[in-house]
């Protein structure tokens, strides 16, 4: 046994979707970038619900006879890529593991133990981040996030993340079922850093955050929807309010319909009390978020586990 390479245990967890053509490719990258470094390493695959996506990990282990142990978790429906990392990560048990969204390399292999190496330095997360090639939709979404979130990291489009066993520990502490896994490892109060590599193929075909996935981000994780909401009560009660004043200039400059005056008040009175209380449920609702937030569970059909002598 090499006596240069690393003591640590590590994981590497997959997500599996579709592009079946690209995954044998991947895990087999992953797998000789790990087995090169580590004296003890373990690949897991979610699978999401694909059974193409499975055949091609089961492929990759035979073709590349893989000695370390290979987990394939089966979706038993399709439920996207945080539950699914979320179970990856609860089947994890290495001391740092590594995140990757997609069996997509478009970054240089070396990438992974650059942020292995960052991480040791003291940085409980390690993003890998390309320089280029986000889609316009993703800087949209991380530049709302970023202006109504607070905290002081700023997220954006990576390639892949690596978490420290402590990092693992703190999350599950706070939430064990984490919506939005990125916003939470910046809220997490631990060491962040980011490592920017040129991507050496074309990404803007990457999966992009579908419109569900970035409301809940914003709703849980930033005051956005709040503001908004807020936003958008303050102009009704300005408009209910100028109705108000319109109602009491046409009563002393003119002759209006009898009643309607009164109606007309009283109609601008009862919007403005619906307006004003939206606010205050608003903010209540808000408050119930964040105390009780989101339980998000996934549904597992079953475990495979490969190994070769």
């Amino acid at each position: 046994m090499d006596k240069n390479r690393e003591k640590n245990f590590v994981s590497a967890v997959i997500y599996l979707s579709e592009r079946e053509e690209l995954i044998a490719p991947f895990i087999s990258m992953v797998n000789g970038v790990l087995s090169e470094n580590f004296e003890k390493y373990e690949i897991v695959c979610v699978n999401d619900a694909s059974p193409l996506c499975a055949e091609a990990a089961r492929r990759a282990a035979r073709e590349n006879r893989i000695s370390s142990p290979l987990t394939i978790i089966n979706m038993s429906v399709r439920q996207g890529t945080e539950p699914c990392m979320n179970a990856g990560i609860d089947a994890a048990i290495g001391d740092y593991i590594f995140e990757f969204d997609s069996p997509e390399l478009c970054f240089e292999p070396s990438l992974i133990m650059d942020c292995y190496r960052k991480c040791l330095e003291g940085s409980d997360i390690v993003s890998a981040a390309p320089s280029r090639g986000s889609r316009a939709a993703s800087r949209l979404f991380y530049s709302l996030f970023n202006a109504a979130s607070k905290s002081a990291y700023k997220l954006r489009t990576d390639a892949f993340h690596l978490l420290s066993r402590r990092a693992v520990n703190r999350l599950h502490a706070i939430n064990p079922n984490m919506p939005y896994r990125k916003a939470a490892y910046a809220a997490s109060g631990l060491k962040l850093a980011e490592l920017e590599f040129e991507p050496t193929a074309e990404i803007s075909r990457r999966r992009g955050y579908r419109a569900a996935e970035a409301a809940d981000a914003l709703a849980l994780y930033t005051d956005a929807a709040y503001k908004i909401s807020f936003a958008i009560s303050a102009a009704l009660l300005a408009v209910t309010l100028a109705a108000v004043v319109y109602t009491i200039v046409i009563f002393l400059s003119a002759q209006p319909v009898a009643g309607w005056t009164t109606t007309m008040i009283l109609l601008s009175a009862g919007f403005f009390g619906v307006f004003l209380l939206m606010t205050f449920v608003l903010k209540y609702l808000s408050l119930l978020v964040d105390l009780s937030f989101r339980n998000q569970k996934y549904l597992v059909e079953s475990i495979e586990k490969i190994q070769y002598e």
